[in-house]
């Protein structure tokens, strides 16, 4: 059984801070839930590096919401329900839809500044899109833009503060179980801290770094989903993470992402001998992202994959992608003149910590949203475009929901479980030795892109599970922020590598070549896992009636 608590710790010399929310990370789901939660309440927000480092600030491509004419919200859904491939749950996917373009709307009056044409709002499309409904910023910049406006915003908030540097080690929770904050150790000063609040909010992104190949920035670990599944709260459809079907290929280069709307723009995907390969498959370049990430997988069998920038035309190229031209140019390639190398890179998980539509995780007062939360919303595949609508939508919905509880008693630091009085579980990760991290974390990225990653078989399957138990038991002593991560990366690829494995079907972004078929009479459930169950639960699919 996963153990309570990562770090040894007691109640005596913990700086002690208290709020009515905690927000824990700043990205766009972190940021805006807690801009609107001070409308109401003291909000504290912790974030593990410097408040701009977050997924959302890498996000290129754009957000989707239906505002025009020849689109509707209903389109959206369907386009949605679609993408994922069975497994989205309805009436959640209209809420996003719907309730989407008041917090777009929101946004913008927070400072958020997208692109326009011709005085109307630029609008492009995206892979299994059906309609042009992506609004972007400085071109390819929409994160940076998002990310820039919502920072301002919240730095201008007098009810909110934010703690750069700051390392959730784990959740705090009293003798009722109930989630009252988090310890967190301090980067700068390496001491720990205790923060309290009525309403804890995880939003703390993905975990793209548990694989050798990512779009992620170094800060994606999956530190949220690891804490809440060691505090006692269910994960769900940890099988399902989408690879980005193009990321930059160059030695000695990151993966860095070229966005979808490259695609949406006109740009074709051709092998190494200047074939379109995708013209016999339904949508074509613009297939859902597992479609084509798979394609371009098989053709990588068969030699180089490029992605031909040059049907857009070269001032549709430096207008729209002027950071994905210039990036590109650094590292030698002019994507004026010739294609580009790309390849898949794990890029976003559907799955993460069960919520309910309100953001509510299966332990009182511990809410989730963003990436690091599923409620349903994207299925066995995000639809491009949808993750930044995501943590708008379900941000919100997580601040109605505790404005309607009310601020309630503050927490206090007495009431608190020191790990010795621990309700879920007891015992310390420990061990004689300590991490030798980097060593561990490569070989643990090395074996979940080798064995769970874009294709998957049985055999792959039960050998990432047996390494990776293993080595979660082996290797129980960590201190510093690099060896606590790679603990939660440990934690969420035991859970991704399970539940793939128990899943004998193909759907999404999960695919099987030993069971490359979609079995919806057996398999149209989510999965569910809690650290004190050895196997992998499953809940149907909620019906849109």
């Amino acid at each position: 059984m996963l153990r309570r608590y990562l770090y040894p710790w007691s109640k005596t010399g913990v700086k002690v801070f208290d709020s009515d929310v905690l927000v824990l990370g700043s990205g766009i789901a972190g940021l805006y839930t807690a801009i609107k939660a001070s409308e109401q309440f003291k909000v504290t927000v912790l974030t593990k590096k410097t408040i701009e480092e977050s997924n959302t600030e890498h996000a290129q491509g754009g957000i989707a919401v239906a505002i025009d004419e020849a689109d509707s919200p209903t389109l959206h859904l369907n386009d949605t329900l679609k993408a994922g491939a069975g497994l989205c749950d309805p009436l959640t996917v209209r809420i996003l839809v719907e309730e989407g373009l008041i917090c777009v709307e929101e946004l913008m009056g927070m400072g958020a500044q997208f692109d326009y044409h011709d005085g109307e709002l630029a609008l492009t499309r995206e892979g299994a899109h059906s309609q042009r409904r992506i609004l972007h910023a400085l071109g390819d910049a929409t994160g940076w833009e998002i990310e820039r406006a919502l920072v301002a915003k919240v730095k201008s908030c007098q009810n909110v503060s934010t703690f750069e540097e700051r390392f959730v080690i784990d959740l705090l929770e009293n003798d009722r179980g109930h989630i009252v904050g988090a310890l967190v150790l301090n980067g700068e000063t390496g001491e720990l801290e205790s923060h309290l609040a009525n309403a804890v909010v995880l939003a703390t992104g993905g975990l793209g770094q548990v694989y050798s190949f990512t779009t992620n920035p170094s800060v994606a670990t999956g530190d949220g989903m690891a804490v809440a599944m060691r505090a006692g709260a269910d994960l769900m459809d940890m099988e399902f993470v989408q690879f980005h079907p193009t990321a930059l290929l160059i030695p000695n280069a990151p993966r860095f992402l070229i966005s979808e709307a490259v695609r949406g723009e006109g740009a074709h995907l051709i092998n190494a001998s200047g074939i379109r390969f995708m013209e016999n498959i339904i949508g074509k370049e613009l297939a859902a992202r597992d479609v084509v990430a798979r394609a371009i997988w098989e053709e990588m069998n068969h030699g180089s994959v490029y992605l031909d920038f040059r049907p857009i035309g070269e001032k549709r190229i430096l207008e729209r992608f002027p950071t994905i031209y210039q990036t590109c140019l650094k590292y030698g390639m002019d994507v004026l003149t010739m294609p580009l190398p790309v390849a898949p890179a794990a890029h976003y998980m559907m799955g993460g910590i069960a919520t309910n539509s309100y953001g509510e995780s299966s332990l009182p007062h511990l809410y989730a949203a963003g990436e690091c939360a599923c409620n349903g919303v994207h299925g066995a595949n995000r639809l491009a475009s949808n993750s930044l609508l995501d943590g708008l939508v379900f941000g919100a919905r997580i601040v109605e929901k505790i404005g309607d509880k009310g601020p309630g008693k503050p927490p206090s630091w007495e009431d608190v479980l020191s790990p010795e009085g621990s309700l879920n579980g007891t015992g310390i990760y420990r061990s004689q030795k300590a991490i030798d991290g980097q060593s561990l974390r490569t070989h643990i990225q090395d074996l979940m892109w080798d064995k769970v990653g874009i294709l998957r078989n049985e055999t792959g399957l039960r050998e990432a599970v047996g390494l990776l138990l293993g080595w979660e038991r082996e290797v129980l002593s960590a201190g510093s922020v690099h060896e606590l991560e790679t603990v939660n990366m440990l934690t969420v690829g035991v859970a991704i590598a399970k539940a793939a494995l128990d899943r004998k079907e193909s759907r999404g972004g999960h695919f099987r070549s030993d069971y490359p078929v979609r079995l919806d009479e057996s398999w149209q459930k989510h999965s569910l896992q809690h650290k004190e169950d050895n196997d992998v639960r499953y809940v149907p699919v909620s019906r849109a009636d």
